[in-house]
């Protein structure tokens, strides 16, 4: 006579054996679902495996955020592509300026040159690359007493665009 243990695991090879009779026979019963089904399976993983692109807009004005370390103010200015403004030392000037649509996560991405006027007044390129608005720290301008990062980018300014201003003077 089987003891307690033995006749679980007797009950549980009928089971386990059950089980995988009826996973057979299921399969054996119709091989064409079993197909179409890892055809869907298969058709609805290379969608989502592939990457989608996002709509890079490109932006006529870039908006940075300086800080002065000696008195600790922080400025944020707008910076026209292609414009050259002076903060403190330094001279920024984005070449380009990206980011996303509304309906997608914004990535904001700027081509900048930077360069600072030294005491002797010549001009010397201390940055060349991209800024992240989303990381700061990852690109970012050391200057002893300037730090300047990518805040984002914009369609339209309140300051008037390069050529329109001096056309007013």
């Amino acid at each position: 006579m089987p003891t307690g243990s033995e006749t679980e695991i007797a009950v549980n090879r009928k089971i386990r054996t059950v089980s995988m009779n009826r996973k057979v026979a299921i399969c054996r019963k119709s091989p064409s679902r079993a197909r179409l089904s890892l055809l869907v399976a298969a058709s609805v993983l290379a969608v989502t495996a592939l990457p989608t692109q996002a709509a890079r807009l490109a932006n006529p004005v870039a908006v940075f955020s300086g800080i002065d370390k000696i008195t600790g103010r922080i400025t944020t200015f707008d910076v026209y592509i292609g414009e050259t403004v002076q903060f403190g030392a330094l001279q920024v000037t984005p070449r380009v300026c990206y980011s996303r649509d509304d309906t997608e996560a914004q990535k904001t991405t700027s081509f900048v040159e930077v360069e600072e006027i030294t005491l002797d007044r010549k001009i010397r390129r201390i940055f060349t690359g991209w800024m992240f608005a989303d990381s700061p720290g990852l690109n970012a301008v050391e200057h002893p007493v300037y730090d300047v990062w990518l805040q984002s980018c914009k369609a339209k300014s309140d300051l008037p665009p390069p050529d329109s201003a001096s056309n007013t003077q």
